[in-house]
């Protein structure tokens, strides 16, 4: 696999501070590419004065370092939801930690794995990943809000669940409980995908079309997150939105025999 990357975080136009925190992981040789491969991630933290950056940037600290010590054998699936475990520990002992002005903090998050032909993506919370694949963006993961969960109930239309207030209030985070429910989503990629990740700040403004619209236009992926930021600041700016952008130049094919990777040709 060959990939391009882009990643940008901004404030907004009314909050001081940035809540939003990115990490990656970029394989240093071919061997770790093939024994590990790329991680992207990002999370948007809870709490505003309960420390929501603090929660933020716990998360993705945790969550390259585990990527990054796992051991060769390890199964995506099976690391990805290890990592973002492990992230969730570390922000529940931070928030110990900080003791009564630090309670409550809690965090978003959405990690993507990439290796071989693969992109395995775990998430908690209303961060999102797209896949951005010939003109059109298609969310890989599901919000994981009040409003969202009463959506998949039928409980709420598509139309109210995108009004109500609920629409922002978390039904998972990292930090609420000892142990979290990761979702994990697994997707082939081909050639010329772009994997876009991003806060609520980004897809609470600006909708998946919009959003492939101007990634398509610009060939340069830092160009598109600069438009895609100046965009979501120019028609709302009250909240920290931060996004990255993974364009997939080449991967090679791959199949499992036995739990073992083979090329395929």
């Amino acid at each position: 696999m060959d990939v391009e990357w882009a990643e940008l975080t901004d404030p907004g136009r009314v909050r001081t501070n940035n809540e939003d925190y990115l990490g990656h992981f970029i394989p240093g040789s071919p061997a770790q590419a093939r024994s590990h491969g790329w991680l992207f991630a990002l999370a948007d933290g809870v709490g505003g004065q309960q420390k929501g950056e603090v929660a933020s940037r716990a998360a993705i600290q945790e969550v390259v370092a585990g990527f990054q010590r796992a051991k060769d054998s390890t199964p995506p699936k099976d690391l990805m939801n290890q990592i973002v475990q492990a992230a969730n520990a570390r922000v529940c002992e931070t928030d110990a930690l900080w003791g009564a002005s630090g309670r409550g903090m809690a965090s978003t998050i959405v990690a993507c794995g990439l290796r071989f032909d693969r992109a395995t993506v775990a998430h908690v919370g209303d961060s999102r990943c797209y896949l951005i694949r010939g003109n059109e963006a298609r969310t890989v993961t599901r919000d994981h809000t009040v409003a969202a969960e009463q959506q998949r109930m039928g409980i709420l239309s598509a139309e109210e669940a995108a009004q109500v207030h609920t629409r922002h209030v978390l039904s998972r985070s990292l930090g609420a409980n000892l142990f979290v429910n990761v979702e994990i989503d697994d997707v082939q990629l081909m050639a010329d995908d772009i994997l876009l990740l991003c806060s609520d700040g980004l897809h609470g403004t600006l909708s998946a079309k919009e959003i492939a619209q101007m990634v398509i236009k610009n060939r340069s992926l830092q160009a598109a997150a600069k438009e895609l930021i100046q965009s979501a600041n120019e028609q709302d700016g009250g909240d920290n939105v931060s996004v990255q952008l993974i364009r997939i130049r080449c991967v090679e094919r791959m199949g499992l025999y036995r739990g073992r990777p083979y090329k395929l040709r």
